[in-house]
Order: C-alpha cells, then sequence, then structure tokens
C-alpha cells in the first residue's frame, strides 16, 4: 500500500490572489503525485489546509483536490476552522465536535485514524480528554489491521526552538497515555514544522512531513525573543511530500520535493548490467534465506 502525505499548505495567504504562490506549489505536488507510477492509493493532508480559515480558501482547496485520480484525508492543523472546513468538506466524518475519524477500507491491509489537535487560538497542539478517551475507544476496537495514527502536530522537541513542542505538555501526556497500551500502531505521520524529520516517540516511528508551502529554516541555534538577529526563518526551499510504503511488515518513508532533479544517469543499456547484477544478488538473498 503507498500512502502519500502532504501538509502545510496555508493556501490563502494571499486570499485576493486566485494564483497565490501558495496555491502554485500545491498544484506542483499534486500534479507530481497524479502522475505517479505507481499511483498512491490515498492522500493524507495533515492540517493547515488553508492559512486563515476562511471558506474562500477552503472552496478553492476542493477544487485543487478535485484533481486528485486517489482519495483525499484531511485532518485539521493550527491555522484551520472546524465550521469553514465542515461546510465545504461535508462528507470528511466527525466525532464530538472534533474533526477525528477512522479510514478503514475492506481492500486496505492497513487502519488510519486520523486525530485532530487544533485549539482555536493556540499554534501549538491540542489533545483533550474528550479526543484521548475518543482515540482509546478506537484502539480497543477489534481488528487484526496494524494502525497508523495521522495528526498535525508532532508531540516532539525537534531542535529549533521556536518552531517545537514542550515534551511535557499535558496534551502530550494524554496523547502517550491513550498510545500506551496499543500494541497494532505502525507509526505515526505529522506535519506543522515545515521540513522533513524523522524520529521515534514513545516507541512509535513518527515521519514530520515537509510543507508545500515555503519551509521553515533549519537553525538550531537558541533564538532570543528580545533580540532579532536576523536569522533566516521561511525559505522558499521546493515543496515537499512523502511517501508511506507498507510492505506488509513495516511503514518505510520516502520524502522528496516536487522540483524537476537533475539526471545524472538513466536506465539504458549503460546501466542495465548494474541493474541486473543487484537484482540477481537480491533474489540469490532471497533464495538463501
Amino acid at each position: 500500500m503507498l500512502i502519500a502525505q502532504i501538509t502545510d499548505i496555508h493556501l490563502g495567504f494571499d486570499p485576493d490572489d486566485p494564483a497565490e504562490f501558495n496555491r502554485r506549489r500545491l498544484d506542483q505536488v499534486l500534479h507530481r503525485l497524479g502522475d505517479m507510477e505507481p499511483r498512491p492509493d490515498l492522500l493524507l493532508a495533515t492540517g493547515d489546509l488553508t492559512d486563515k480559515g476562511d471558506a474562500d480558501s477552503y472552496r478553492r482547496l476542493k477544487s485543487a483536490f478535485g484533481q486528485c485520480p486517489f482519495p483525499v484525508w484531511p485532518c485539521m492543523g493550527n491555522h484551520d476552522d472546524r465550521e469553514n472546513f465542515r461546510k465545504l468538506f461535508p462528507e470528511v466524518p466527525h466525532s464530538g465536535g472534533f474533526i477525528q475519524y477512522v479510514v478503514d477500507e475492506e481492500n486496505w491491509p492497513i487502519r488510519l485514524i486520523v486525530l485532530d489537535t487544533l485549539e482555536p487560538g493556540r499554534h501549538g497542539g491540542a489533545f483533550c480528554e474528550a479526543r484521548a478517551e475518543w482515540l482509546s475507544e478506537r484502539l480497543a476496537e477489534e481488528t487484526e489491521k496494524p494502525v497508523l495514527i495521522v495528526l498535525h502536530h508532532p508531540p516532539i522537541e525537534t531542535g529549533i526552538p521556536w518552531m517545537t513542542t514542550e515534551p511535557e505538555a499535558a496534551w502530550v501526556k494524554r496523547l502517550r497515555e491513550a498510545l500506551s497500551g496499543a500494541d497494532n500502531v505502525i507509526g505515526m505521520v505529522a506535519g506543522h514544522i515545515h521540513r522533513p524529520i524523522m524520529t521515534g516517540w514513545s516507541g512509535l516511528p513518527l515521519a514530520v512531513t515537509p510543507s508545500t508551502a515555503p519551509l521553515v529554516a533549519l537553525d538550531l541555534r537558541e533564538i532570543d525573543p528580545g533580540k532579532p538577529d536576523k536569522r533566516p526563518m521561511i525559505v522558499a526551499d521546493p515543496p515537499g511530500y512523502s511517501l508511506h510504503y507498507w510492505n506488509g511488515d513495516a511503514l518505510i518513508t520516502h520524502m522528496d520535493d516536487a522540483e524537476e532533479h537533475v539526471q545524472l544517469a538513466r536506465y539504458d543499456e549503460t546501466m542495465q548490467p548494474l541493474v541486473r547484477y543487484l537484482l540477481d544478488e537480491h533474489a540469490k538473498d532471497k533464495t538463501a534465506s
């Protein structure tokens, strides 16, 4: 199974420009995913779908997602607005006032649990008792399928001082407790940081996908809120995405950007001997095992 992920679209950053920079970056990634072989089975859009949570931006987002040849499953980020989102995306499930739901298609080998970590007025994540109880109930449901947790805010300290999470925050503790008894969770995927990050959290692999909107600069120096030091904070690096490949035993994550890459070699007659050698070696290893 192949799961594509995009995040932090921030559509409507330039609200009066239908062809805004962030829309062009989003379209670039969607075209790349749509032309891909093999094609992803679905697309996760993990929050900050819009920049201001306005209805017009969600309308434009729905139009953009309409070009996708695969289903799109979104979740909420801190820039989103649940009410406006539900008006334009009424087909997306919700529970208890939150955009949280399970995706469990009969022919899929894994089950997705999409969480809602939005708290209006707060930049960081939130996960109240009601959401934690809902997650615990979903994890307790009988299923033989492995589970992938999908959310916007990664519950980790990133090393980037102004874009990080306090590891001992109350919402992080609730999330950890809700997941503590589950033995069929294969990992977590998130966004929010506008950077590619791979790590582990609470015994689970955690992949943070780079944004389609401009990225956060990688700078691990301490930052003084009283002394601006002219460091770069937002950079126009290429729009990114992730591909999460479930091979039946493990989830393998690949991260890439949607720019055209400079090709130094192609699969032609000069590369054929190498390809043949490597595949023969792989076949021998498989037989020997």
